[in-house]
């Protein structure tokens, strides 16, 4: 077994370990929440608490994920779905700080991944371009993700690895047979048809 391959395999088993006291805390809020004594500041502390359980969890999936494609693991579960549905998706997963339009065509993706994987995207230009807000068009097979500051330019390419979020979904839409360019200040995310 070389390097990588050990490093992969320790990389998601400290993931897939790391899952159990998380799902613990996460257990735990939502039990919280739903009581009533609970006033303030405590009430907006465990919101606050859920929202950070919910975006380790996302990166603990993206790490996952990445030594799984790393290692030659990675087993896609493909499916056919619409570009406008997937940027749609990802844009509910940042709020009001994205907007989803355009015309979708079908595609042949691992949805839940690459829905999480444009979210990333999003999230990366949005958080390195000092954004309030990100525009996701579907144009066919691919989804723009628009505008992308010079600075976050290199960062949500996957080329200055300063976002987990950006860096997995470039390897995962890499594995799936799409491509990531830069147009101008607009992301292109090509994804196979």
């Amino acid at each position: 077994m070389s390097s990588e391959d050990s490093f992969a395999r320790f990389v998601s088993l400290a993931c897939h370990d790391l899952r159990t006291p998380l799902a613990t805390v996460s257990g735990f809020v939502h039990t919280l929440q739903q009581t009533e004594e609970l006033g303030e500041p405590a009430g907006r502390y465990v919101g606050m608490i859920q929202a950070a359980s919910e975006q380790i969890a996302e990166l603990l999936e993206d790490l996952g994920l990445v030594a799984r494609i790393e290692s030659g693991a990675y087993e896609p579960s493909v499916a056919e779905a619409d570009t406008l549905e997937l940027a749609r998706s990802a844009a509910s997963r940042l709020g009001e700080k994205a907007a989803a339009t355009g015309a979708g065509a079908a595609v042949r993706v691992d949805r839940d991944p690459i829905e999480r994987a444009l979210a990333g995207l999003a999230r990366c230009v949005l958080r390195h371009g000092a954004l309030e807000r990100v525009e996701l068009t579907a144009a066919g097979t691919s989804v723009w993700i628009e505008p992308v500051t010079p600075g976050a330019a290199p960062i949500v390419l996957g080329e200055d690895i300063k976002d987990l979020g950006a860096a997995a979904a470039r390897r995962l839409v890499e594995a799936l047979g799409g491509s990531l360019e830069l147009e101008g200040q607009r992301l292109q995310v090509r994804l196979p048809s």
